[in-house]
């Protein structure tokens, strides 16, 4: 069970790689402790290992402060997600998806379906969408049996705006699009097709990163969706 600082940790570092919480924000330990309804013991070691991950920075006397990536370094971060999340799909299509795999991958593109079925993202299916594409995408990660392409994913999605945690986009085709990736994916990965499951996600993950350099500026300004 997590313990009450990693539980701030995973709140705080949600908000901060969604930009819900603005690079050169300061993070003040009593207004916030205050805010989340936590004491400051807990709070101060969620700080400490959000700085240790490079999502803040500490300056003495003026605390913590939320780094700043700029657009160049989160698109560089979405090349190399992409690369490490097409080498895991050609990897779990040579060694193949167990039935039992492919029977939950199946039944979350179909929830997946059902939601876009209603020719738009409804609010309360955003979180619901969210938690299937964390799914989708880390089954095949793991399927790849390899370790390091999941720690180095892990790492890219420690970057603002590149997690596949994270539903940036607002309009219902481009979410569309996405999802009928998810199922030329799998398709490919079945199909034991390693080279098109691999060049399939290298370009989801390449047109999301797209998306994000077009609209750059408006997620900053907080226009995301939900």
């Amino acid at each position: 069970m997590q313990t009450l600082s990693q539980k701030i940790t995973e709140q705080l570092r949600e908000q901060i790689l969604s930009g819900a919480l603005k690079a050169g924000q300061r993070l003040e330990e009593i207004p916030l402790a205050a805010q989340l309804g936590v004491s400051r013991t807990p709070l101060r070691a969620a700080l400490n290992a959000l700085a240790g991950q490079g999502l803040l920075t500490y300056q003495a006397k003026r605390g913590y402060l939320i780094r700043h990536f700029d657009i160049d370094e989160i698109v560089a971060a979405y090349a190399v997600r992409g690369n490490l999340e097409g080498m895991a799909c050609r990897l779990a299509a040579e060694r193949g998806l167990d039935p039992a795999t492919i029977e939950m991958l199946h039944a979350r593109l179909a929830e997946g379906d059902a939601m876009l079925a209603k020719g738009h993202l409804a609010l309360e299916d955003f979180e619901p969408y969210k938690q299937m594409n964390v799914v989708f995408h880390e089954a095949l990660i793991k399927h790849s049996a390899n370790p390091w392409i999941e720690s180095f994913v892990q790492r890219t999605q420690e970057i603002p705006y590149v997690s596949s945690r994270l539903i940036l986009w607002h309009d219902y085709a481009t979410i569309l699009r996405s999802h009928d990736d998810h199922h030329r994916i799998l398709d490919a990965v079945i199909r034991r097709e390693g080279w098109r499951a691999e060049a399939l996600m290298r370009e989801h993950v390449h047109y999301a990163a797209l998306f994000l350099q077009r609209n750059f500026q408006r997620l900053l300004d907080g226009a995301t969706p939900g």
